[in-house]
């Protein structure tokens, strides 16, 4: 048996992002995790988290291209640079819960299995949601090993407000993916 301290701010949002981060730093300490996989739009958590985890792989995972409006990225050049200057890496990938079946249902008016998968996270919160999402995508793209665990930072809407311990899958071995721990989240 194992018993860990969870916490859990009071309410979602951007105003738990500088906790998260220290929260989340500990316990990747105290597991000897090296590998942070963090959720970034502007790239203003991304670039506090390449600060913050000196000693360890950082992977900052941007929206899609095209996710707010066509061809724009909302990853802001000078918060790149910021994460590449420290030694963070940048993903910028399809969402893992909204490729193609986003765009059925933008047609269709009718749900896919990836957006199922994606409103089924929700219910633990949208940073568990960002948190899982982002650990496929950087394991798709061969950012992060399946056979190590990582610490994941999502967040809602803006900011960081989850942590969590997990052992990533590739997408097409979804349920390969385990939350080993929730670090933070809100309540």
């Amino acid at each position: 048996m194992m018993e860990i301290q969870s916490v859990y701010f009071p309410e979602p949002g951007s105003a738990n992002t500088e906790k998260t981060l220290e929260i989340a730093k500990k316990r990747a300490e105290q597991l000897g995790i090296k590998t942070i996989v963090v959720a970034s739009t502007s790239g203003e958590t991304g670039a506090k988290a390449v600060k913050l985890f000196t000693d360890c792989k950082v992977v900052v995972v941007t929206h899609s291209t095209g996710f707010g409006a066509p061809d724009a990225q909302e990853l802001i050049p000078e918060n790149r640079a910021k994460i590449l200057g420290k030694g963070g890496m940048v993903l910028t990938a399809t969402h893992a819960f909204g490729g193609v079946g986003r765009a059925v249902r933008r047609r269709f008016n009718t749900y896919q299995v990836d957006e199922i998968v994606a409103q089924t996270l929700r219910v633990f919160g949208q940073g568990t949601k960002v948190a899982c999402e982002i650990v496929l995508m950087a394991a798709d793209a061969g950012l992060i090993r399946t056979d190590e665990d990582v610490i994941s930072i999502g967040g809602t809407a803006s900011g960081a407000d989850t942590a969590l311990v997990i052992k990533p899958a590739h997408t097409h071995d979804f349920f390969e993916l385990k939350v080993k721990e929730v670090v933070c989240k809100p309540r």
